[in-house]
């Protein structure tokens, strides 16, 4: 295998928002990992992808990209309702895989997906970015190693945009079935950063909401109705003991981010951030510690993984998680850092236990 890690890219169109951010840019930044190959579905976007990539392969079906002896590993960035046959294949192929999060458009499909990749021997990465965070591994240390006692409440919250226009491109996310809104999105990147800091949850009640209802199509000049809930309230109480509370929400206007805030007899910590949990901006990490003053905490360089001069912003969190994957392909053992397809099974279970526990009304047990 080649010092680098060659890596083809499903889903390289140079023109998508996600992948552009965050992706593109980390990739070219990265030491770890090179992009060899790119697919999209036509060839002019492939082949504008692999100019830009400087990759010396452009497919447009990924059967084809994921079949090649150029390439030790697969990348699937597209739409979550179309991660599970490219990721299949890559699997079946031999190579290692990172899948966005959701992995799947249900449970049933990231179970499979996970235990395909466990028989075929590859190493497995998805895209939880909150646990790569530097700021939130801090504050795991810091719950771990006391700094605040016993842990007695938290509460996280994350309010995002949510408009009310959109082009018919952006209107698939409102049917629920299709596995990508902000219940499994939004709501599934901020509670899988509250459980990895505190522990996970053991009984929970959830109430969703779809508070828009319908959707207008600024191309088609049509209203759409929209299925996919926009507002998630969760509350419950963590293994450890604590009274835990969760409010996400897609909401038109002012939406002001992520905040974290954690409660125990010795102190509290606050973590906050302009946009959500995963993205990459640097959370602001404050604490206290049996005073009612705040104070910024330095966040230790022991939790970066990638270079002084990687860029900042959307790339910092994703290129952290390429590291880590490369380094579990060389290693042939997952990293602890890096969240894998197994962390991901547990969250869609997870988070099938919240739409049950608001379907039936009732406070459910966490298995």
């Amino acid at each position: 295998m080649a010092n680098k890690i060659r890596l083809g890219f499903i889903g390289a169109n140079v023109k998508s928002t996600w992948a552009s951010q965050s992706h593109f840019p980390a990739l070219l930044a990265s030491p770890d990992v090179e992009v060899a190959a790119v697919c999209t579905r036509n060839p002019e976007s492939a082949e504008a992808a692999r100019k830009a990539f400087g990759a010396k392969l452009a497919f447009t079906d990924y059967r084809a990209m994921v079949a090649s002896k150029e390439i030790d590993a697969v990348a699937v960035v597209v739409r979550v309702p179309s991660h599970y046959e490219p990721t299949k294949a890559a699997i079946e192929a031999g190579k290692h895989v990172y899948t966005e999060w959701p992995l799947g458009r249900t449970t049933a499909e990231a179970v499979e997906l996970t235990a395909l990749a466990k028989a075929n021997g590859v190493q497995t990465a998805v895209g939880l970015q909150s646990r790569v965070s530097p700021a939130l591994l801090y504050v795991k240390e810091l719950i771990d190693t006391g700094y605040l006692g016993e842990v007695l409440a938290c509460h996280v919250s994350t309010h995002r945009d949510g408009p009310l226009e959109r082009p018919s491109s952006r209107t698939w996310q409102r049917d629920a079935n299709l596995g990508a809104n902000p219940m499994t999105i939004a709501n599934g990147h901020v509670i899988d950063a509250l459980r990895f800091v505190a522990g996970n949850f053991a009984r929970v009640a959830c109430m969703l909401s779809t508070q828009v209802k319908q959707w207008y199509e600024t191309d088609t000049k049509q209203m759409v109705d929209v299925t996919s809930p926009d507002n998630i309230l969760v509350s419950g109480q963590l293994a450890r003991g604590a009274a835990a509370s969760v409010c996400v929400g897609a909401v038109p206007w002012g939406g002001p981010g992520f905040r974290m805030e954690i409660f125990g007899r010795e102190g509290a910590i606050i973590a906050t951030g302009n946009i959500s949990s995963q993205r990459g901006e640097m959370l602001r990490v404050q604490g206290a510690q049996k005073s009612q003053t705040l104070k910024d905490l330095a966040i230790p360089d022991r939790f970066i993984h990638v270079p002084e001069s990687f860029p900042r912003g959307d790339p910092f969190n994703v290129g952290q998680m390429y590291a880590l994957f490369a380094e579990s392909i060389r290693a042939g053992k997952v990293h602890d850092r890096l969240a894998t397809f197994d962390t991901a099974v547990e969250l869609h279970r997870f988070l099938d236990t919240l739409k049950q526990a608001s379907d039936t009304g009732r406070t459910l047990t966490v298995a």
